[in-house]
């Protein structure tokens, strides 16, 4: 397994995105889809890292945007055949890292009330419940995390 910072246009990354599209599109409204956009993954204040199994096919993904103040962690994805080898927990500890060495010390998330299993993973990696932040609405959907490290 290799995690390393990446460029998102790549064909095969833009797929692992495709694919974490197909499976929140249809838990949510299109009100309530706060997926960034590759264009938006290839800004110079993201960190955006792709986990690669032993062959180099890349297996999983997650960003970092850099904002004023913490990181928000956007596009974490692993593929279904690859899950349970604790990729996202790695592709989590890599970009934290990245983001500490850059200075950040609070990272902050939204995921919805449709994903379980997000919610448990980003428990379980110390991330407790909060509210909104940024420009994100009020919606019931969405749950907010965040986790300090200052």
């Amino acid at each position: 397994m290799n995690i390393a910072l990446e460029r998102p246009d790549q064909p095969e990354v833009v797929q692992l995105i495709d694919d974490l599209d197909a499976y929140q599109k249809p838990l949510y409204p299109p009100e309530s889809h706060y997926g960034i956009d590759i264009a938006a993954l290839s800004a110079p204040n993201v960190l955006f890292a792709v986990a690669r199994d032993d062959a180099g096919t890349a297996v999983g993904c997650g960003a970092i945007v850099m904002e004023t103040g913490f990181g928000e962690l956007k596009r974490m994805y692993v593929r279904p055949e690859n899950r349970g080898q604790r990729i996202a927990a790695k592709v989590l500890a890599f970009l934290k890292g990245e983001a500490m060495a850059r200075g950040c010390t609070m990272f902050r998330l939204e995921t919805g009330v449709s994903q379980p299993e997000a919610l448990s993973f980003y428990a379980r990696a110390g991330y407790v419940r909060r509210g909104r932040f940024a420009a994100y609405p009020d919606d019931p959907l969405s749950v907010f995390m965040q986790k300090d490290m200052g």
